[in-house]
């Protein structure tokens, strides 16, 4: 009867957005992984099962709702971040990788025959994030772990600047072992700062981090943001014992050997040990909110007011130069690829309203946190926050299985994705409708489309009505087709393609989204790269500045200004402005206070030409190569 009561005020709150009873409105965790592969958790197995442990996010997954579809908003760290603090699509807010803020250059500069458009290095201090919104409901906001929503780790702007009233960023257990990995192991020692605890894991400061923030706060509706370091690189286990137990249950020997690892699939000891560490850490957390009373609620623990949501970053990393890490089989590839195992992640979420032990295979995604959160904490939305995600607490409370509780901005039942990734090797944009995949490959010599039917056609039929149509389209949702990618139908199915081509460059093009440019520079044979104009010169009067060209074959149709305003500082970052073309001249206004800055000349076969010439990325800027972009630029003073 009790829980029947709580089901009833939670139901109260989410239809009255302005109830404000402190008493009701629920706590909020969010524990997001970092590169945690949908393979590396035991509650995920499919075909062969995985050698890692995970009994407390197994038993997590039992206590609410396992999505078998749930997907990371990009397939790498930052752009997913920025994109579920702010509810926003990497692609409408021009963040779609990590780092960004620098000007367009190759990765390399011979070798790649695409270079990245430019994107931002940090998430727009004018973004509402989710604690800023909560805050103005009387919430308290914690993070502790990574942050990466800047153009490096410690860049601005940091959490206390968007919203978070605790922060702390300690690496915790995440922190390279000296002078190598097989050494320097935790003890039970009372000096030593990796002290084992009494289950025989090491003290994770970051874990212990967040423990202090919901101590501090546990009288007032709180959101905690838990961002793991784990299961990131460096890949090691400050756990000798657990080391040597995956070395047995893989039956590999013992390493001599700290560096590299050879072994195809998930046979790492190391990274086994690491998720197994992690799985620890999670349930840390969730015992303190089993075990800790409620101060609000008086004969309630915390957990039975508290939503969970557990996730990843992107997909697992399978693999660094000289190591195998794991093996995301079925999916196929990773982190930093738009295929499925980079983009497909766990996601488990639990709460006071969500029934136990329920498993979904509606698409869902990170986006879809920030609205969620609004609706269980009865929080409004602000007005000057575009959300591109969909609000999942009907779906969540009601029924986990049907898709049609999840509705787009229309109010229509969402059945589409969107993931766009012009970056690096991938270079890829892809759309998801229903059970199908398109994928548009932005590099030569790969096939321009690659089209997958994931799982069953689930799309809705006129010749069906009512609850019958509906189980035939959970039935399609749920059966697996080729989720390893394995199948490609383009050359098939080309009306298909066209139509998802066309959809998919209808919602980029509605976010603005940037797409990549060919390189002049690359080694090979590139048709029209010989045609590419030449700079000759350049002027500037005041805040006006130009560069003269020549044409060689190829029109001048745009072009760019990008200029920094701290040229040389550690943290150097680039941002755009428009330039028009006239006659033979790229003509701009340099906004006040840049201190460099370059132009950026684009012809009509979308060959792209810097003015002065930048260093590729490899070289140049923010940490990845040691010449600074400013050093080459033009300086505005």
């Amino acid at each position: 009867m009790k829980h029947l009561f709580t089901i009833f005020s939670y139901l109260l709150l989410l239809s009255n957005p302005s109830f404000a009873d402190p008493a009701l409105r629920p706590n909020v965790v969010l524990l997001l992984v970092d590169d945690l592969g949908w393979q590396d958790v035991k509650c995920y197995d499919v075909d062969a099962p995985t050698p890692i442990e995970t009994p407390n996010i197994d038993a997590l997954a039992k206590k609410g709702v396992l999505f078998r579809q749930g997907y990371s908003p990009a397939p790498t760290c930052a752009p997913t971040r920025c994109a579920i603090m702010s509810g926003r699509h990497p692609a409408a807010a021009q963040k779609t990788h990590v780092v960004g803020g620098n000007p367009p250059t190759p990765y390399n500069k011979t070798a790649h025959p695409v270079m990245d458009p430019w994107y931002s290095g940090r998430m727009p201090l004018s973004d509402v994030t989710i604690a800023e919104a909560l805050k103005a409901n009387g919430y308290v906001s914690g993070h502790s772990g990574k942050w990466h929503m800047a153009i490096d780790h410690n860049a601005f702007p940091q959490p206390e600047d968007q919203g978070f009233d605790f922060t702390r960023h300690d690496l915790g257990e995440s922190r390279a072992m000296r002078p190598h990995r097989l050494t320097g192991f935790a003890t039970k020692a009372k000096t030593d700062h990796y002290r084992l605890d009494a289950d025989g894991f090491p003290k994770d400061q970051m874990t212990l981090d967040a423990l202090d923030f919901m101590k501090a706060n546990k009288d007032k509706p709180f959101f905690l943001y838990y961002a793991a370091w784990l299961v990131h690189t460096p890949i090691h286990s400050r756990s000798k014992a657990l080391l040597e137990k995956y070395c047995k249950k893989l039956g590999v020997d013992y390493p001599s050997d700290p560096t590299g690892w050879p072994l195809q699939g998930q046979k790492n000891p190391y990274y086994c040990a690491m998720v197994e560490m992690l799985d620890h850490y999670v349930g840390q957390i969730i015992s303190y909110l089993k075990q800790t009373p409620d101060p609000r609620r008086p004969g309630h623990f915390l957990i039975s007011n508290t939503y969970v949501i557990f996730t990843s970053d992107n997909g697992g990393m399978e693999r660094v130069p000289g190591e195998i890490i794991t093996d995301n089989f079925p999916l196929d590839k990773g982190k930093i690829n738009a295929k499925e195992g980079g983009v497909r992640v766990p996601l488990i979420i639990t709460g006071p309203t969500i029934r136990p032990g329920q498993e979904s295979h509606v698409m869902v995604n990170g986006l879809d946190f920030y609205p969620t959160i609004l609706s269980w904490t009865g929080t409004k939305k602000p007005k000057e926050q575009k959300l591109d995600g969909s609000d999942l607490s009907e779906l969540l409370h009601k029924h986990p299985r049907n898709p049609d509780l999840v509705k787009d901005k229309d109010g229509k039942p969402r059945n589409s994705m969107v993931w766009h990734f012009p970056h690096g090797v991938a270079q890829q944009s892809t759309i998801r409708v229903d059970g199908w995949k398109l994928i548009k490959n932005w590099m030569p010599g790969r096939p321009e489309h690659e089209l997958y039917q994931l799982h069953g056609d689930s799309a809705k039929s006129s010749k069906e009505s009512g609850r019958k149509e509906l189980f035939r389209r959970m039935e399609a949702m749920e059966k697996r087709v080729d989720i390893e990618e394995a199948n490609n139908l383009a050359e098939k199915m080309p009306e298909k393609v066209e139509a998802m081509s066309k959809e998919l460059f209808r919602r980029l093009d509605a976010m603005k989204a940037s797409y990549p440019y060919f390189n002049p520079h690359f080694k090979r044979p590139l048709p029209h790269k010989e045609k590419v104009c030449k700079a000759l010169e350049h002027g500037r009067e005041g805040q006006k500045v130009w560069a003269h060209f020549e044409e060689r074959g190829s029109k001048v149709v745009k072009g760019q200004i990008v200029y920094t305003l701290n040229g040389g500082e550690k943290s150097e970052e680039w941002y755009l402005t428009p330039a028009q073309v006239k006659g033979d001249r790229l003509v701009g206004t340099l906004p006040r206070g840049a201190t460099h800055y370059v132009f950026n000349l684009v012809d009509e076969r979308n060959f792209l030409v810097s003015y002065p010439d930048m260093p590729d990325m490899m070289s140049g800027g923010n940490g990845r190569g040691k010449a600074k972009y400013s050093v080459q630029a033009f300086k505005s003073d």
